[in-house]
């Protein structure tokens, strides 16, 4: 039986037709990592008799007809997400040998759902970065071409979903770190609604913009994850109770009802490739010709957004990573006193990008430039959110480019950390909004995968998943 081109919702139909145990399935993809991963290195650990063990126990659910769509699936995980009892680096060394104490609610939602977890996945330090090259593992490569680099930060999760080592995987998202990987490696990535997913258990990044979402391989996989670990959580106060959420539940949907707006400040920037903007406006027009509506719109803001995310993000930053400082997490540098021992353990065990956010950021939250900085750029932050508010009530969705280019080569944008940091230009306002936004791939240039981004408004996700499956299916 050929495995290679599954999805989560065949895998499910071979496996509660008895047609495949998840134990094969599983030693399929075991035997997947073990032969590609040397040479993408999108998985810094393997938990393979674990995830056995997992799929000896979703057969048992199967056989007792107790299967969900997730009961036996092999799924990766992004290595800043705990996993009780696994090492959970977050791509850095400080935390080289730290063992995760409990489950992130995340990972309890999928493993009473009988789900398997193969592995945690590589990932920029801390989630910092566009490319996945600032792990402290070494960078992942994007399987469409190993001279190119999958994204960032959740590159580990979306090549490995690429390369079919894994059905899915769970990613996390700050300021673009599961659309733009998605993009780059031609997959599907969510970015969900802040609030709808529990960050207990992620390490924090930037407490206010970050959200755990799924990659797959399509839409509808993308969707069976997200309703497995979304949902209020009493462990993190910012989650949403489900009645509330309820609202934008989204039984069918007639294209030609649909309003569809792209926003002028995302396809008039000097910094987007033509061919990009092209690809991602064939796509547009597609939905024309099926009969949506399609209108320029404005998000007037948006040309402070970048400036606004690398004020408040690595802001929050230096206040999340206070924390590593030798004592109380990770590994230390022996020193004769106190201060030295922070210093030299966060010198030594820090990467260079991690440095530099924490040293941004807590120049920006100090006496004298607080005002200035910080809370101007929460005042904008309030002027980006109005803009979508704005616009939601002109249009369903909006569609854009999810980067202004393909997939850069590796080593490209190191040595300049605004060309890097100017890759997430058409990311971040969605976590700055705190909206939803799907991201699905829509053409190729050179054999490389470009992404359509469909950001919806708050907890509108199902109206995404049916635009997406829309485009998905019907589409040339």
């Amino acid at each position: 039986m050929d495995l290679s081109k599954l999805t989560i919702e065949s895998a499910h139909k071979l496996l509660t037709g008895g047609e495949i145990s998840a134990v094969e399935l599983t030693s399929h993809y075991l035997a997947q990592i073990d032969s590609k991963n040397k040479e993408l290195n999108a998985f810094l650990s393997v938990r393979a008799e674990k995830a056995l063990v997992e799929a000896k126990e979703a057969d048992v659910k199967i056989k007792n007809d107790q299967a969900g769509y997730l009961t036996g699936i092999p799924l990766g995980v992004k290595d800043n997400i705990l996993v009780k009892d696994d090492i959970c680096t977050a791509g850095s060394k400080i935390l080289e040998n730290y063992k995760a104490a409990y489950n992130a609610t995340v990972i309890e939602r999928l493993k009473r759902e009988g789900a398997v977890i193969l592995g945690k996945t590589n990932l920029d330090e801390f989630a910092m970065g566009s490319s996945t090259e600032n792990s402290a593992y070494g960078p992942t490569k994007n399987p469409h071409n190993v001279s190119r680099v999958p994204g960032g930060s959740s590159g580990g999760s979306a090549a490995a979903v690429a390369a079919d080592m894994c059905l899915g995987a769970l990613g996390t998202d700050t300021g673009g770190s599961i659309r733009q990987p998605a993009g780059f490696c031609g997959v599907v990535g969510l970015k969900p609604t802040y609030g709808a997913v529990s960050r207990f258990g992620a390490v924090a990044l930037g407490s206010s913009l970050d959200q755990i979402g799924p990659i797959a391989k399509t839409v509808k996989d993308a969707a069976l994850i997200y309703e497995t670990i979304s949902g209020h959580d009493p462990l993190d106060s910012t989650t949403v109770p489900s009645r509330e959420r309820a609202l934008n539940n989204i039984d069918e949907i007639n294209i030609s009802d649909l309003k569809i707006g792209w926003p002028k400040e995302y396809f008039n920037t000097d910094g987007l490739d033509s061919e990009v903007k092209n690809t991602v406006m064939k796509a547009i027009n597609w939905f024309e010709s099926q009969g949506a509506e399609v209108k320029e719109i404005s998000l007037p803001h948006t040309r402070y957004s970048l400036a606004t995310y690398y004020i408040i993000q690595p802001a929050e930053c230096s206040a999340n990573l206070a924390r590593y400082d030798g004592i109380r997490y990770g590994q230390r540098s022996e020193s004769d006193n106190l201060l030295s021992l922070y210093t030299q353990s966060r010198g030594k065990f820090l990467g260079s990008e991690v440095q530099r956010r924490i040293m941004t950021g807590t120049y920006t939250l100090s006496a004298g430039y607080y005002e200035a900085y910080y809370t101007q750029a929460q005042r904008i932050r309030a002027l980006i959110k109005q803009d979508f508010v704005n616009v939601f009530e002109e249009v369903d969705v909006i569609m854009a480019p999810v980067s202004p280019d393909v997939a850069f080569k590796l080593g490209e944008k190191t040595s300049d950390p605004l060309k890097m940091y100017a890759a997430d230009i058409f990311t971040v306002t969605a976590n700055l909004a705190g909206v939803c936004g799907l991201t699905l791939n829509c053409g190729k240039i050179n054999k490389l995968p470009v992404g359509l981004q469909i950001l919806g408004p708050w907890f509108g996700e199902n109206l995404l998943f049916k635009i997406g499956e829309f485009y998905e299916q019907d589409a040339p």
